[in-house]
């Protein structure tokens, strides 16, 4: 695929799971809808390699939202924001970026953002229970140089430029606009992560409503590919998803993980997509029938495709 731009370092982002993802793009996507959105990695490198015609981006985190939005729109007004910002740095690093998050945390401008997310450890997003974000800067690096920041936002925005909607609003209301031309991409936060609250996000999602949701998908004959539960070493992460949505689940390996790796610990992180029938239905169709319709029945020719 080659390198991609990145301005935004976001952990839990797919950036680098992508391409194994993209190969189960079917054909002729209208839009490609993230309700998830995060970084927007997948609309990136969906965009990269013009597999849909549109894009609609979307999260619960309006700054985030807000900021995307510069990145692809107003890129100049970000660079430029942004590299000012940096040098303001230099005397007390340290200090700065403290008063940068304080001022963030007061105003919600969508351009302190990017600098936390380009200097906070390890791109790790986290907010304290009333909502603010908390996370501490990491005392190894001062983020992206503005030179570099230039150019993943540039090509960025050149990606998706006249070809996103951006919205923040609660998935089931993206559901609602979804139709059968669409492919939804859907990476909702873990369950079980962080118990009942995972501080990556405003809130959580009700796990059987979110199963609803699916099941109303597959009954409207949507195509989507779910990402939502994993392990790491002996531990697993996420709400099993029931057999009644007959989804396809392919294990991927997302390699070390970074929230061990800062514990110490080196294990290895296994990532599940799930792949609604419509989907598989669609993919089995392009392979000549390859396989049968029934997502359980079609092991053979996706493992072929993963391991391709």
């Amino acid at each position: 695929m080659g390198k991609l731009p990145h301005p935004i370092q976001y952990q839990g982002s797919k950036r680098n799971l992508a391409p194994i993802i993209l190969r189960y793009f079917p054909k002729n996507i209208k839009r490609l809808i993230e309700p998830f959105a995060g970084s927007a990695a997948i609309s990136v490198a969906a965009a990269s390699r013009f597999l849909a015609n549109m894009y609609v981006i979307n999260d619960l985190n309006k700054p985030l939202i807000e900021l995307l939005k510069m990145i692809v729109e107003s890129p100049e007004e970000i660079i430029s924001f942004y590299e000012r910002i940096w040098n303001e740095q230099h005397y007390d690093s340290i200090g700065h970026y403290f008063q940068i998050r304080e001022q963030f945390n007061l105003t919600q401008d969508p351009r302190l953002f990017l600098y936390l997310l380009s200097r906070c450890v390890k791109g790790s997003v986290r907010y304290n229970s009333e909502g603010f974000f908390n996370q501490s800067p990491d005392k190894r690096r001062k983020g992206a140089n503005p030179k570099n920041m230039l150019r993943n936002i540039q090509g960025v925005s050149k990606l998706l430029k006249g070809k996103v909607i951006f919205s923040s609003m609660d998935y089931k209301e993206i559901f609602k606009k979804v139709t059968k031309e669409d492919l939804v991409y859907l990476d909702p936060p873990y369950q079980g992560v962080c118990g009942d609250r995972d501080s990556r996000y405003f809130s959580v999602i009700d796990h059987h409503d979110f199963l609803l949701a699916l099941d109303d998908l597959n009954k409207r004959e949507i195509s989507f590919i779910l990402s939502y539960d994993g392990r790491r070493g002996n531990k697993t992460y996420g709400s099993d998803i029931p057999d009644f949505l007959d989804l396809k689940r392919i294990e991927v390996d997302a390699g070390l993980s970074s929230q061990a790796t800062l514990l110490g610990l080196k294990e290895v992180t296994i990532e599940s997509l799930y792949l609604s029938r419509t989907l598989v239905e669609k993919l089995d169709k392009e392979q000549n029938g390859k396989c049968q319709s029934n997502a359980r029945q079609c092991s053979i020719i996706f493992e072929e495709v993963t391991n391709g």
